[in-house]
């Protein structure tokens, strides 16, 4: 047979390893770039708060988050300035009424000082988050506390539970897409040996990917220390959480997969009859798509479905939108396959998928918008922020691969029926047995011809399959499909560990509110009119507090006689009170600079409001009184 078109040689080759390595590139800049454990879960409030000088120690700390987490005894960390630990370590759930509380009760003593406090949990949709915060008692001090600035879920075992996540799609879509292909398009693709091992190393692969996850979850939500993968306490308690149910239910579910897995390449393709094959073809559709939609269904209980707004739709929704992409992504990597390794294959299976492709890309879209509409919400979280960005680039994706899908269809139109290798093939034969008589006579030499001719028979069978220009248009057109799919699933894996769009921009609002409410607006002034009683107890207070926002302050503080001069007095005292919020008083002893002038720096205000400034004058040594007037701060 003469040769129409340029033949695949080694550029196939080249091809896929040039994918591998911008796949490679891509992940590794994805995952550097994103941040390995993104805050799906916010800090709303806590007690005292950031920043905040209170008098005397409080009882206990509360912090109060966006949504649900959970929390060990050891998640809130209080301490001391010197860094000795100022808690009990017993963590106690103050949550009620859809507001999420935690608190964790201080010991006994303390003394006067900044204090730190550090807290880890795991938010609602399986993530680790932390953070940490100060506050002082009785007035800011240095502190030598330190807290690990390594985000929750990140260092070398936040890259290899990455790693392992990626690989447990990637298994899922190779065994779940490669089995749909060989029952709905092409059934005797059963037998061939490329296709049995595609789905076998995709089986693997997700039941390997899952067990890792299951060990790497206590250090990545926890220490982040790698030597705590084998801690089996550590893998205890994580069987009792969402996730590790989710885990240990997909471990399950994967043993009744590796049933399937043996008779679909046992029984089913050993079946010859036809009408009881189909029979068969039946029940292992019905069985496997259970089976696929329950281990589909362990990443929607445990991830982003899970929370936010409309879970009961959300979680099925993703499982259709995970089955749509398996069926897609993996059955094209099936198609490749069969193209490259299988001697043949016929049109009709290609016309089947196909037509499979077209229906998975139809729910896919579908689930996508409605997953879109979900976890961004507006048009701006779409441009402005990482998750939004990330399903941008997603998007595109996907219009480049229908794009080139659309190519396959077309030579998937042209190829024959019957191709030029089950011709030729036929003409591949062992020699007759007048021919092989003498050869028959020796078992050394008949096994020698037999091994050659399988030797021609592979070359030719090559040969035939590399010089046919329809499949050779087909291969390198699904080639470059399979490329853009990998790229896709790591983008795609990459979202589930990026913050939704939506709560983002929903904590991006909240904190810009509170940060309108702290910017300072110039020095803020009050005048108080005082009366000792006493001899020349009469004058007049100008307080000035610069720059009157929540934080660092300086105040200065000037007695007027009732004439406006200068008047210097024996005692000035300030005490600032935040009555909505039951804070203060918190008493402030400024320093005399010169005659009727005093001055504070680092005048610490928690938080903005509507303060009560009490100055306490005293005129003499009997003669006092205490003042006072409300000054806006913030």
């Amino acid at each position: 047979m003469t040769a129409t078109a340029p033949r695949f040689g080694p550029s196939p080759v080249r091809l896929l390893l040039a994918a591998t390595v911008l796949l490679g590139t891509l992940v590794g800049a994805l995952l550097a770039g994103a941040s390995p454990a993104s805050a799906h879960a916010a800090l709303t409030g806590s007690n005292p708060k950031d920043g905040a000088v209170v008098a005397t120690a409080p009882k206990d700390v509360t912090l109060t988050f966006s949504e649900q987490i959970a929390m060990g005894n050891d998640s809130i960390r209080v301490l001391e300035p010197s860094g000795k630990r100022a808690d009990t370590a017993k963590i106690r759930d103050l949550s009620a009424a859809g507001k999420v509380t935690y608190a964790v009760d201080l010991l006994p003593g303390l003394p006067n000082g900044t204090y730190t406090v550090a807290w880890q949990a795991v938010s609602a949709d399986s993530h680790p988050v932390s953070g940490a915060f100060t506050f002082s008692i009785g007035a800011p001090s240095e502190t030598t506390a330190v807290v690990s600035g390594q985000k929750a879920g990140g260092g070398v075992v936040g890259i290899l539970y990455d790693i392992v996540r990626y690989a447990s799609y990637a298994g899922f879509v190779l065994f779940t897409g490669g089995a749909a292909f060989i029952l709905v398009c092409w059934r005797r693709g059963a037998s061939e040996r490329p296709l049995q091992r595609l789905v076998v190393q995709g089986w693997v692969t997700l039941t390997a990917a899952t067990l890792a996850m299951l060990l790497l979850r206590t250090p990545y939500t926890g220490s982040g220390e790698l030597a705590d993968t084998f801690d089996l306490g550590g893998l205890r308690d994580v069987l009792q959480t969402k996730t590790g149910a989710a885990l240990s239910s997909r471990l399950m579910l994967l043993g009744a997969a590796a049933l399937f897995i043996a008779v679909l390449f046992g029984a089913y393709a050993k079946r010859e009859d036809e009408a009881e094959k189909k029979d068969l073809t039946f029940g292992l559709a019905i069985g496997g798509t259970v089976v696929a939609a329950g281990i589909a269904g362990t990443w929607a209980l445990s991830e982003h479905a899970s929370t936010g707004i409309q879970p009961g739709l959300a979680m099925p929704v993703d499982v259709a939108h995970l089955l749509a992409v398996a069926t897609w992504l993996g059955g094209l990597a099936a198609l490749l396959t069969a193209l490259y390794r299988a001697p043949s294959i016929e049109r009709t299976a290609v016309q089947r998928f196909s037509t499979l492709a077209f229906g998975s890309v139809v729910v896919l879209t579908a689930t996508g918008i409605y997953q879109s509409w979900r976890q961004v919400g507006s048009w701006s979280a779409l441009t402005g922020t990482s998750y939004g960005q990330l399903l941008l680039v997603k998007i595109a994706l996907v219009v480049v691969l229908v794009a080139v899908a659309w190519i396959s269809r077309r030579w998937t139109a042209r190829l024959s029926e019957v191709t030029a290798t089950e011709q030729e093939l036929e003409s591949v034969t062992v020699p007759d047995d007048a021919a092989g008589s003498e050869e028959s006579a020796d078992p050394e030499r008949a096994a020698q011809l037999a091994r050659q001719q399988a030797a021609l028979a592979t070359t030719r069978e090559k040969k035939l399959r590399d010089d046919d220009p329809e499949r050779w248009g087909l291969r390198r057109s699904v080639l470059a499909e399979a490329g853009i799919a990998v790229i896709l699933l790591a983008v795609t894996t990459v979202l589930t560990s990026t913050e939704p769009g939506r709560t983002e921009e929903e904590a991006a609002r909240a904190g810009g509110t509170r940060a309108a409410a702290t910017v300072p607006q110039g020095p803020a002034e009050i005048k108080l009119p005082f009366d000792t009683g006493g001899k020349n107890g009469k004058g007049i207070i100008r307080l000035s507090l610069d720059p009157a926002a929540s934080g660092a302050n300086e105040m200065h503080v000037w007695i007027y006689s009732p004439d406006l001069k200068l008047m210097d007095v024996p005692e000035v005292k300030v005490a600032f009170t935040l009555k909505a919020k039951q804070i203060g008083p918190l008493p402030i002893t400024p320093d005399r600079v010169t005659a009727g002038h005093w001055t504070a720096g680092a005048v610490q205000i928690p938080m903005p409001g509507d303060w009560q400034v009490q100055v306490t004058v005293r005129t003499s040594d009997i003669d006092q009184t205490t003042i006072d007037k409300n000054i806006k701060i913030g």
